[in-house]
Formats: structure tokens, sequence, C-alpha cells
């Protein structure tokens, strides 16, 4: 802080990267510049990410719950209520994450305590309600294989929504322990994490845990998809006894080998980097060019959510039959009201009635004769077939 004084010719913008780097000798901040590690180039290109996969991201989830909320037959399954809630979370994420996140590192907006823990448990919830919603789907397509015969008496909807109003319940509560008073008792001092303000090292450790078992479990039970399926394909083969068989159970076991790494990888990739710099900062002390970097590994979890309906949602039939019924009604309710602005700027209007007087029956039955005119065709047509 002493050499600040000698900074005075420098650019407003280069003063203030220079003076967001500098905690105090025992690593405490005087304030939430501290936090606020980011140089130009680098809020250039966490700006960016952040306008581009913010708004599709919302774009493309809230096209998922349109589709569910609007057929009848998609919500009355738990399998697209799990999916709904996977949506929902996404959508939720995806304006918090984004709101908060250029707000507090783009526009250096400094609130207080209460405010920005308030922002934080947003962010919190929508991401573990994230991947609680994944573990769900994993239980529910895990029970489908496991439990055939009896899936339908086990997951029936009235228990897919009490355990979604449980998984909710839990991670809100979760999500606002620090706001509730589970935050650093020095302010901005240690024990308090380096990489959220107010955040208790002890809380960071548990949030973080928490999100590690639940990525474990979904894998677990990805993993023991793959492998009943593989027995069931193998006890059809060995029944059936065909040649051809046994390439259709290599195609399926490829197939769902397939599916199970690039969720791995998905998850991995998506949830690691930053759920491992949150472990090192409750063990060690991050450096300024390792802040920088988890602001950039954050964003990954964003991306996962972007990633979410193209993986567990788009990719089933029925609900991407169920959108193409959906854009067919919405298109042909923009044709029906075009081509009925069409037949009303035909109609004479009160001020022409006045000039061209016409008999009340002279246009409709126009139109009604081309109407009946059809329609006897259609009869004669059906007659004749």
């Amino acid at each position: 802080m002493a050499e600040w004084g000698h900074t005075t010719s420098l650019k407003p913008i280069e003063a203030k990267d220079i003076n967001t780097s500098s905690p105090n000798a025992n690593g405490s901040c005087e304030n939430l510049e501290c936090y606020m590690v980011l140089m130009k180039a680098e809020k250039s290109a966490i700006g960016f990410i952040c306008f581009l996969a913010g708004p599709f991201t919302l774009f493309e989830n809230a096209l998922v719950l349109v589709v569910i909320a609007t057929t009848v037959t998609l919500r009355q399954r738990p399998s697209y209520l799990f999916i709904g809630s996977l949506a929902l979370a996404d959508v939720f994420a995806s304006c918090f994450f984004t709101t908060s996140f250029l707000d507090f590192h783009l526009f250096r907006r400094s609130d207080g305590p209460n405010a920005y823990l308030f922002k934080l448990g947003g962010v919190t919830m929508a991401f573990s309600s994230s991947v609680g919603s994944l573990l769900l789907t994993a239980f529910d397509r895990y029970l489908c294989i496991h439990q055939i015969s009896s899936y339908k008496v086990l997951l029936t909807r009235r228990r897919a929504l009490l355990s979604l109003l449980m998984l909710w319940s839990t991670t809100i509560i979760i999500s606002f322990l620090p706001l509730m008073g589970w935050r650093c008792p020095t302010g901005l001092a240690p024990p308090c994490s380096h990489l959220f303000p107010y955040i208790n090292q002890g809380y960071l450790a548990c949030w973080t845990s928490f999100i590690l078992v639940l990525l474990v479990l979904i894998l677990g039970a990805y993993a023991l998809i793959l492998w009943k399926a593989h027995r069931h394909e193998s006890s059809m083969s060995s029944l059936q006894g065909a040649a051809g068989t046994g390439q259709a159970r290599m195609r399926m076991d490829i197939l769902l080998a397939r599916t199970f790494v690039l969720i791995l990888l998905i998850l991995v990739g998506c949830w690691l980097p930053a759920l491992t710099f949150m472990l090192a900062d409750v063990a060690v002390t991050l450096t300024l060019a390792q802040q920088r970097a988890f602001a950039f590994c954050s964003t990954l979890c964003l991306l996962n959510s972007a990633i979410n309906p193209l993986l567990y949602a788009l990719r089933c039939r029925e609900l991407r039959v169920a959108l193409l019924q959906l854009i067919q009604r919405m298109w042909s309710s923009v044709r029906c009201n075009k081509s009925g602005q069409d037949v009303t700027r035909g109609l004479p209007t009160t001020e022409n009635q006045t000039s061209a007087v016409l008999t009340e029956d002279e246009v409709p039955r126009s139109i009604q004769l081309n109407s009946i005119s059809e329609i006897v065709n259609r009869q004669q047509l059906h007659v004749k077939t």
C-alpha cells in the first residue's frame, strides 16, 4: 500500500488493477477490492464468455421447461419432472451466476455482507440444485433398468414430487447458511476464504465435499446402469443364440460406454477444476494467479448448465417430438392470425359503408360458398374411395 502514492500518473483502470492485488501481510483484506483480481484483458474474456453462455443457457433451459409444462403426458412422468427440475436450476444458474459474476468482477460493485451473501446464496442454490437434479435423473434411469417390472410402483409421480421438494429444501437451507450466520467471524480476515468474501473456510469445505459426494454418486449410478445393461444384453444374446445379436449387443455396449464416458468427461471437466481450487483454498493460501484461474474455472460450471439440456433433455425422443409439436402449433396459430388479418382487410369498414352499401349476406355468402364447395368435394372424394 506504500507504493500507492507513486502510481497517481497511471490510468484509472491500471491503478485499480494494482490496488486489487494487495492483501495485508497477515492475509487479510480491508475491502472487497482484494477479491477483484481480474486484469483488463481477463475481464474482456470473462465478459465475452458470460454474455455468450448466459443467454444461450437461459434460452435452451427455458425452452425445455415450456415444452414439459405444455405437454400433459410429460408432466405426469417422473423422469421429465426430474429433467424439468434440472432445467429450472440451470435457468436460475444462468441468471444468478451471470449477473452476480459480472456485477462483481467487471462492474466492481462492492455490496455489504448481507447483500453479497444473498447473491452468492442464489448462485450456490442454483448449482447445488442442478447437481442434485442430475443425481435424481441418474437414480431414475438406474431404477428403470434395474427394476423394470416394479419401476412404476417404486417411482410414482407423488414420490418424484416429494423427492424434488426435499432436494430444493435441502439446497436452499445449505446455500443460505452463510446469510443465516455461518460466515467468517473476522470479516475479511482469516479464516475467511480467499475466493469468496465473508465465507468461512469450514463452510466452503463442507459445501465442496457435499458437491463431490453428489458427483461420485452420479458417476456410480451411471456405471451401474452400464453394467446392468451389459448383463441384460448378454443374457438376451445367450438365449437367442443368433450371430446377429452378438453384433447388436456390441453396438449397444459401445453406445452405452460412449454415453457414460461423455457424462464422465462433462461432469469432471466442468466441476473438478473449480472444486479443486475451493479445496485448495481451505488448505493453503492461494496466490493472485490462482485466484484469477479460479474465476475462469467457475465459468465452466455455467458451461455445464448449458450442456445439460443437450445431454439429458433433447436426447429424449418424446421431448423432441413434443418440441416439434409445440413449434407446429405456434406456427399454425401465427398463420391463422395472419390469414384472419388478410380476410378482415377485404371486408368493408364503417367508413366505406356510406359510399358502397352491401347487403349483409353478400361477403359472408361468398366465403361460405367456397367453404361449402370444399366440403362437398371432400365428401365426394371420400365416397369414391
